[in-house]
């Protein structure tokens, strides 16, 4: 190196001051968006791409979902060419972790770049949103992006690189398969044959015929879009590379740069020497290239790092070169990079060398998403040290070795047992940079074996991950052993005791004993460690070191060595997972011939392109006032204590600070709740949870805002907490309806004679079950925005709402003015789910606070972890139950109390528990019932309305008793369901008649549609072929109530005007938050007035146009709201029946016209009422529902008995929704019900600690289902023929009642263990708790290996609790 590269560190450094100050100077940065060239001349290394992209150039396109790279709704592309060919490359990233700093001389393009709806849409916003690919539409821009960014690279992908682009990127609402089914009509497997395909329908749908249906059915559809009418994708015509950027990295000498922030230096050297400099003067800055991991620990640890040493673009630290052991890479490859040169090394080199190449390449399958993978380097992963890391016991088994530099020299030292010295800590010292690892080409007798065990299988943390590699002599005697584990202490662990002693030994089953006895002794854990599931991960590490076992036997045998056989039924242990590409089929009824208007019509949804182009615009998008302020909320960090004091004096002395806002600024009452007023808007005295809003600061930005948030000090006396329902009942702690707290249920419901029908019973069996919370988890944070209006005390607000009456209300007790003063607008929702029906009112109220204060416009958006820890979710609860039965399987009598987790207020937790009580017979007749409900008060943010309002609780429980009662007799579970199914004319424990009933056409057309009874004798034939998989199968049926159980909520207005040149706006009480009820309205008032859809708008929902609205929710908006709808365009009608009468052959507008010049008034409201609803605990009398939606699923899956991970094969639903209004939109709905049930029973769980502190709070640690976790085969069938007279146009309901069927899928896991406990003696009922999570799975198969880690006994204190 030549001194001029001393020269350059000292003035890089010296040009910026060596870190944050004021008086040093930044460089340019200079970088395109969307083909525009921007120059930053303050760029700030802590805003990201994101922040500048919505607050600096507008472009509100991408959206902020998680800030922690976990979700994809803000995923753009960026464009660099490659040294030294030149050649462009294109990648998908999250912009919420890319540093503003680190896009020097790179192009930036959104998903507003590509296309829009005005200029033209680019085939991939266009197939998204014609597939019915987009429903709230926040996700859309992130998946229209991971698509482009895909295509760009390759313009003929196969599906499989079309799920791997989507690893990184969620949706809550379509349940995956559309979005699938749309984009895969631009792979090579999946274009369209124009409607040739199939005698029924698209060839895209996937399905044959023999799968829709058993005898073909004229007027039966499974068509929900024509690929043929697509746009062509044609690759030549895409946006090109910036010619004025190309010629700026073409022609510039790489040269340092340094940008200065408020609090933050961000050094960019251009030559390895100058980064050893830096680091010797700076040996605690940050090396970042990612910031795939630094992002977040300045984000959500507060962590706050002066100086980033970028090293992104020094030539060493990105090279590969292959040596005489291995490949070498530098450690800023990325891990997308490390894994094309791995896979293209294992196609060229000869198998016996490649063994620890497919072990890495076995670990980036599953290692976050693919925006992580693009950015994430080789070095940050090794040194950020995570005890769980994927790919460090990989590089520890196979003896992977590290150059390490200083200014003094460079070292090379192994990747052994000495290199993690502590929890994220390294033999690396701090003047050190981490140059290369090479990974090393396995030997002729070695193999090497990777595992990970997660939660789900797609971009997730790991539980336990492991790495072994075996190298023998003379045949199958172990020559070498390592043994590394992940997850199981402070460090990646090495098992080294048990390595030592297997060598020399012979691979063989003493082996396996002496290794599986000798793991459980070395690999301990302490009970309390963090992540929990001790006992779970002590048996992992045998399981997986059993299927090494096997692998390396059956290997073995292949290559003629004289070994054990592998027994037959245990192959499938060592199978490692390669998903299948699902597919669907979707059937509902034609359109009789000749209807011409649009009620029936798979019809898009309205805003779908918008969606897709990234023009929608949400609560967050609009633009800022000129004098708005930002808000950031100071919460509790206990769940039960006395506030002793709050102290924002520091707080108030950060920049940008305006105000701080606590309980004596409220003008108003302090006292809110959305029935009774049970919470405090900002607490003074007491708080009663983590997350309790104390206060907040207002400053001029967000970033400025959260960070004095953080500085706000609150001192408290801890009081003790109660936090499970377990604690809640020993305490005796319920709610009663008057608020106070008694002993007794709150609810209790029944009907016939109780004692008589357990006497009548030949078996009585006893039982419980816990079902576990859920988050709500939409893409679309809370958020507010108030703008004063300056006089009269009005305000108004934009809010993300379910309930904009309910948010009127309560901001104007908090404002102390009428509710004619608060004027509260709802544009859309990205989401919403129950969680927006009433507890965007802690944020909204206090926002309102501030503004008024302020007298400015005052804007907050939660960020993930805020929202997850402040707004609860689905009530956790806990049944019990005895249950008597005959011997044909009959129930005959029930007995159930129900104990709900409710938190620290009522919210709707009674209303919940009463629909949970009207739900818990499920779609079983039984003469002898009682139901009893008692509310747990409990130091948790208080639990809400979330999809399905505490049915789906109710009826999980009816479906374990019932599985008892089968398992119990020995008999079939889905005979003993059959016998015990509603029929025509039965009455409910309420006393409700069913009539209409279509629960037995549903089962029947399930049990054909899904081949059950050829399914079932096929899985009990592979579970008798294998011991280690097992397989499953269950049908389960649903039956929902539709209205709300307050009577009074049950009503609906609309306000239609017509202006005189035709059009129409038409504004009803309902909001739009994905599930189409706009889309539904605009198709009733056309048919209702004759006219085409496009004629209709719907602005927004508005406070002042429609009053005193119900919240969007129970299922039942689009018959109140289509009611209300028909009301008012019937009165319309009406007015212009005579100027059509007078001139028939004109036209709409002419009509229009005439009726104005006469003076008719072109406006109406309309109004609805359910009629005949009413319902009485105390008698036991009333009408509950209006009706009752029914719906049955049929599932498949294989368990892996060996770690507790499954596969959902199939599921078949059958789905009664009257006669769809759009069934594109009802089968979207049923799908998307279908995968949030999933996510429940299976995957989602939230944990708490011991003192009430949420642990999960983003989508790092809580996982809902990724697009791999759809069933492989999904077919979804609207029963036909079935009109319902009590809804709109014989339409049903359909937003909750699917959520319940995805308990099909848990109890097939449920079968599936059954027959693995089998294989150890094991029968009979057994307990099993949902969510079906990999650990329960596990541990309920118990077996020789489970036997070897007994739980600790003795008193500890668990790292979380079932709440």
């Amino acid at each position: 190196m030549t001194d001029t590269s001393t020269d350059t560190s000292t003035d890089t450094a010296a040009r910026c001051g060596s870190g944050s100050g004021s008086g040093s100077r930044s460089d340019q940065l200079v970088f395109f968006v969307n083909g525009k060239k921007i120059v930053e001349e303050n760029a700030d290394p802590e805003t990201t791409l994101l922040t500048y992209l919505r607050r600096t150039l507008g472009l509100t396109g991408t959206k902020l979902g998680c800030a922690e790279g976990g979700c994809g709704a803000c995923t753009v592309m960026l464009s660099r060419p490659q040294p030294p060919t030149g050649r462009v490359l294109h990648y998908a990233v999250n912009a919420c972790l890319a540093p503003l700093c680190s896009l020097h001389l790179v192009a930036v393009t959104t998903v507003e770049g590509i296309g829009s709806v005005a200029r033209k849409l680019h085939p991939v916003q266009e197939r998204i949103a014609r597939a019915h690919g987009s429903q709230c539409g926040f996700c859309t821009p992130g998946f229209v992006m991971s698509m482009y960014a895909l295509l760009r690279n390759n313009p003929t992908p196969k599906m499989a690189d079309l799920e791997e682009a989507f690893q990184g990127n969620l949706c809550r609402c379509t349940g995956y398969r559309p979005i699938l089914e749309g984009f895969k009509s631009l792979t090579v497997d999946g274009g369209c044959c124009g409607g040739k395909g199939r005698d029924n329908g698209c060839c895209l749908a996937n399905g044959s015929a023999a799968e829709t249906s058993s005898q073909e059915v004229a007027d039966e559809s499974a068509c929900l879009f024509r690929a043929a009418d697509f746009a062509p994708f044609d690759p030549t015509q895409e946006v090109i590379f910036p010619p004025e950027l190309m010629s700026l990295v073409t022609n510039q000498r790489p040269a340092s740069l340094c940008f200065q922030g408020e609090r933050a230096t961000w050094l960019q050297p251009c030559s390895l020497h100058e980064l050893v400099l830096l680091k010797w003067k700076h040996p605690d800055a940050k090396v970042v290239v990612g910031n795939t991991e630094v992002g977040i620990e300045v984000k959500f640890k507060n962590m706050l790092y002066p100086i980033t040493l970028a090293p992104a673009i020094i030539p060493e630290l990105n090279e590969v070169r292959h040596t005489e052991d291995g490949v070498l890479f530098g450690a800023a490859c990325t891990l997308s990079h490390m894994g094309a040169v791995l896979r293209e090394e294992v196609q060229t080199r000869p198998a016996h060398q490649t063994q620890v190449f497919l072990a890495v390449l076995e670990q980036l399958r599953w290692f976050a998403g693919l925006q992580i993978r693009n950015v994430a380097a080789i070095g940050g992963n090794i040194m950020t040290a995570s005890p769980i890391s994927d790919l460090n016991p990989v590089f520890m088994a196979t003896g992977c070795k590290v150059k390490l530099m200083d200014k003094d020299g460079s070292r090379v030292i192994p990747m052994d047992n000495a290199f993690f010295t502590g929890y994220r800590k390294t033999v690396v010292r701090p003047q050190e940079i981490l140059v290369s690892i090479e990974i090393p080409y396995s030997k002729k007798n070695q193999f090497v074996s990777a595992f990970k065990q997660s939660a789900r299988r797609e971009d997730d943390i790991s539980i336990v991950t492991a790495a072994m590699s075996v190298t023998f002599c003379h045949g199958d005697v172990v020559e070498d052993l390592k043994l590394s584990y992940g997850g199981m202490a402070a460090t990646t662990a090495m098992a080294s005791t048990t390595a030592t002693s297997l060598l020399g030994r012979r691979w063989g089953g003493e082996l396996l004993q002496d290794a599986c006895h000798s793991l459980a002794k070395e690999m301990t854990l302490d009970p309390s460690a963090p992540g929990g599931m001790v006992t779970y991960r002590r048996t992992l590490t045998i399981s997986l070191f059993y299927k090494f076992y096997l692998t390396v036997l059956q290997k073995l045998r292949d290559q003629g060595v004289s070994v054990e056989a592998v027994q037959p039924n245990c192959l499938s242990a060592a199978d490692l997972h390669h998903p299948e590409t699902p597919s669907g089929v979707q059937v509902f009824q034609a359109m009789p011939k000749g209807q011409k208007d649009v009620v029936g019509r798979p019809m898009m949804h309205l805003s779908a392109l918008k969606h897709a182009t990234g023009e929608a615009v949400y609560c967050d998008d609009m633009p800022m006032y000129e004098n708005e302020l930002y808000l950031a909320l100071v919460t509790s960090s206990k769940a039960h204590a006395n506030i002793l004091s709050i102290d924002p004096s520091l707080a108030e002395t950060f920049p940008g600070v305006i105000s701080c806002v606590f309980a004596a600024d409220i003008p108003g009452s302090n006292a809110t709740g959305p029935v009774y007023s049970d919470e405090t808007i900002l607490a003074d005295r007491q708080v009663t949870c983590v997350g309790h809003i104390i206060g907040a600061v207002v400053a001029d930005t967000q970033l400025h805002a959260q960070r004095a948030a953080k500085a706000v000090r609150v001192q408290y006396e801890e009081l003790q907490p109660l936090v499970t329902i377990k604690e809640a009942i020993a305490a005796q702690s319920f709610y009663q309806e008057n608020g106070t707290i008694q002993d007794q249920p709150i609810r209790t419901l029944q009907r016939g004679d109780l004692e008589a029908g357990f006497k009548q019973a030949d078996r009585v069996i006893e039982g419980e079950m816990h079902i576990g919370g859920q988050e709500h988890f939409y893409l679309e944070t809370n958020v507010t925005l108030a703008v004063p209006r300056g006089e009269d005390g009005e305000m108004e607000l934009f809010v993300s709402t379910q309930s904009a009456s309910k948010t009127q209300s309560l901001v104007a007790k908090a404002l102390g003015v009428p509710a004619n003063r608060v004027q509260v607008r709802v544009k859309r929702m990205g989401g919403g789910f129950g969680g927006k029906e009433t507890r965007t009112t802690v944020l909204s109220t206090v926002v309102a606070v501030a503004a008024n204060k302020l007298k400015r416009p005052v804007r907050c958006m939660l960020d993930r972890d805020e929202d997850m820890l402040v707004t609860g979710g689905r009530h956790p609860f806990y049944g019990k139950y005895k249950v008597g039965f005959l011997k044909s399987g009959k129930v005959v009598a029930l007995d159930v109390s129900y104990y709900s987790n409710v938190g620290n207020s009522m919210d709707l937790s009674l209303s919940i528990m009463e629909r949970a009580l009207f739900h818990m017979e499920n779609s079983y007749s039984v003469a002898n019932v009682r139901g009893r409900g008692f509310l747990c008060r409990t130091n948790l943010p208080t639990n809400t309305a979330f999809r399905g309002f505490g049915g789906p609780q109710g009826m999980m429980v009816a479906e374990s008793w019932i599985n008892d009662v089968a398992q119990s007799l020995d008999r079939p579970a889905h005979e003993v369901r059959m016998l015990n199914l509603y029929m025509e004319g039965e009455s409910t424990p309420y006393n409700q008649i069913l009539d209409q009933l279509t629960l037995d056409r549903c089962w029947d057309e399930c049990l054909s549609r899904s081949g059950f009874h050829e399914r079932r004798a096929a899985v009990d034939l592979y579970n008798r072929q294998n011991r280690w998989t097992k397989r499953g199968l269950a049908i389960v049926p649903t039956k929902f109530g539709i209205s709300f159980t307050a009577a009074f909520l049950n009503q609906a207005g609309a306000l239609v005007h017509i202006y005189t040149d035709g059009s129409v706006l038409l504004t009803h009480g309902g909001t739009e938050m994905g599930q189409g009820l706009h889309t539904k309205m605009v198709q009733v008032a056309s048919r209702v007035l004759g006219i085409p859809c496009s004629k209709i708008h719907i602005s927004e929902t508005n406070t002042s146009t429609v009053p005193n609205t119900s919240p969007t929710a129970a299922s039942a908006s689009s018959d109140l709201n289509g009611a209300a709808v028909h009301n008012a365009c019937e009165t319309l009608h009406r007015r212009l029946e005579p100027y059509k009468s007078r001139n028939p052959k004109g036209s709409w507008e002419d009509w229009v016209k005439e009726a104005y010049f006469d003076r008719v008034n072109l406006s109406a409201n309309g109004f609805y009422k359910t009629p005949d609803l009413g319902y009485d605990f105390d008698s036991n009398s009333g009408r509950v529902f209006n009706y009752f939606s029914y719906g049955v699923a049929s599932s498949e899956v294989e368990i892996d008995c060996l770690t507790g991970a499954h596969k959902n094969l199939s599921t078949t639903i059958v789905m009664d929704v009257g006669h769809s209004l759009n069934p594109a939109i009802d089968i979207g709905q049923v799908e998307g019900g279908f995968m949030q049930g999933l996510g429940l029973f299976t995957i989602e769980e939230l944990h708490y600690s011991p003192g009430g502190v949420l642990l999960t709070r983003g989508p790092g640690s809580y996982k809902i289902p990724a697009s791999g976790d759809i069933p492989t085969r999904l077919t979804v069938s609207l029963l036909r023929d079935a009109p319902n007279e009590k809804a709109i146009f014989s339409s049903k309901a359909v937003g909750e009642p699917p959520l319940f069927l995805a308990a099909a899928n848990f109890f097939a896991i449920k079968d599936a263990v059954a027959s693995a406990r089998g294989e150890s003696g094991l029968s009979g009922p057994f307990r099993f708790d949902s969510p079906a999570s990999t650990e329960r799975i596990r541990m309920a198969c118990s077996d020789q290996f489970t036997h070897l880690c007994p739980a600790e006994p003795g008193p500890f204190t668990p790292w979380s609790v079932q709440v």
